[in-house]
């Protein structure tokens, strides 16, 4: 545990990433990573997120782009949420739907639907194909703070959500879905449920969305839950839609 007149970051390793191509905009990117064998708790974790860092899998990241900020991370002030009326349809066909958390996500079960996920709607990404290490490495391994969330319908396993816990905020590490429930917009509803969930714990304000890119369609989305903020120049400022 860090104490409270110490500063995490300036304690911890950090490495850097070569440039090489971005994945979302035509520039050249590179990535600042946490030292792989560092010990990390909560509270490290929590002081590292709030700063703008993600995790995927084991590895603690955040863009160290030399000719670009566009990567801002983005979280929802959860508590004043409110669902826009769009928003509010996507939850009511959702209705048939049970949410329910899990304490094991690696099994047949799941990894079949992260596997339909990735190879239907990700085939121009570098996950693309899916296979068993991956997912294992991936959304398996964790820093013993995560919760799992599941989307059940018919008792059939339809979407899955995986958020750490932050102390005073979720951050939602990753969600992934039958893609051929198109008409349900899982990936949006498990969204809101997770806002939702936010809201039930006690100190707990925040969704942690991961990076909002202006220029980018595949992340701009993320300003449709509001009132949010991103994180800029050390602050986090609100981000209006």
């Amino acid at each position: 545990m860090t104490s409270n007149n110490e500063k995490p970051i300036e304690q911890l390793r950090l490495f850097a990433t070569a440039p090489h191509p971005c994945s979302y905009l035509d520039e050249e990117a590179s990535t600042l990573f946490i030292d792989p064998e560092a010990n990390i708790d909560q509270s490290t974790f929590a002081y590292l997120n709030e700063r703008g860092f993600r995790r995927s899998g084991l590895h603690i990241y955040k863009p160290n782009c030399l000719n670009c900020q566009a990567c801002l991370s983005y979280r929802v002030k959860a508590n004043d949420f409110k669902p826009t009326r769009s928003q509010r349809r996507i939850i009511n066909k959702n209705k048939d739907i049970t949410i329910i958390t899990s304490s094991n996500i690696l099994t047949s079960e799941h990894y079949q639907l992260y596997q339909k996920y990735i190879n239907t709607r990700h085939k121009d990404g570098d996950m693309y194909p899916a296979n068993q290490e991956q997912y294992e490495n991936f959304l398996g391994s964790h820093l013993g703070h995560s919760i799992y969330l599941e989307a059940r319908h018919n008792e059939d396993l339809v979407a899955v959500s995986i958020m750490d816990d932050c102390l005073t905020g979720l951050s939602a590490m990753y969600t992934f879905f039958d893609p051929t429930l198109n008409a349900r917009s899982l990936g949006k509803y498990m969204i809101l449920k997770q806002i939702e969930w936010v809201k039930q714990l006690p100190n707990t304000e925040h969704l942690y969305l991961g990076y909002w890119i202006k220029n980018s369609p595949k992340m701009t989305y993320k300003s449709n839950y509001q009132p949010g903020e991103v994180y800029f120049n050390k602050r986090w400022i609100p981000l209006a839609t």
